[in-house]
């Protein structure tokens, strides 16, 4: 193993164990509201419970969603999950959101994760979707969403049909502008890097 490889997975480490330790700390904080209901700064979501809090995350998006992915397997089928995701991403264009995607790429064309999100990538370009593929000396592992500078949701959900309908994943939401003000740092980051 070489020493940039290792750095590399330290500081990714150490991002993902700052954002999860801030997510315990945000479900410990907890208290109920006014309606005797509870004001829930996070929310762990399992398996498919990770879909549909996506779709209605980006359905009330008002004005930016930035994600950065390592796998998104659009375009196999128009009910696909995947899919689904996708058709909502163009919609929020539609309504006038900034959408900003980065996806993982290598230096090698052929490879088939590449090839897939190049492929996702142009079928959102062409939508209005504005996609940036990372720098491919770096792989980016990332399934870190920011919406409207407030909410965000990471885990370990690839948008892939078995990621999002029969693996076990797990994800967390956050809503905290805070937190979210850092991954969309991040994000922007790895865009800056991807030359």
């Amino acid at each position: 193993m070489n020493l940039q490889y290792i750095r590399k997975s330290v500081l990714i480490g150490l991002s993902v164990v700052f954002l999860m330790t801030s997510a315990v700390s945000a479900l410990a904080a907890e208290k109920p509201d006014k309606h005797g209901g509870e004001n829930r700064p996070a929310v762990i979501l399992a398996n498919e419970s990770f879909l549909p809090a996506l779709i209605k995350s980006i359905d009330e998006a008002q004005n930016e969603i930035l994600m950065s992915l390592f796998s998104f397997k659009a375009g196999k089928h128009k009910d696909s999950y995947p899919d689904q995701i996708a058709s909502h991403l163009v919609q929020a264009v539609k309504r006038g959101v900034k959408v900003y995607i980065v996806l993982e790429t290598s230096d090698k064309p052929s490879e088939e994760l590449s090839m897939q999100n190049r492929k996702t990538g142009n079928f959102l370009q062409s939508r209005g979707v504005t996609v940036f593929y990372d720098s491919p000396r770096r792989t980016t592992h990332t399934k870190l969403i920011v919406i409207d500078q407030k909410l965000v949701l990471l885990g370990s959900h690839n948008f892939t049909q078995s990621a999002l309908k029969y693996n076990n994943e797990i994800s967390v939401l956050l809503k905290n502008p805070e937190l979210a003000a850092n991954a969309r740092r991040y994000i922007l980051t790895i865009m800056q890097e991807r030359n």
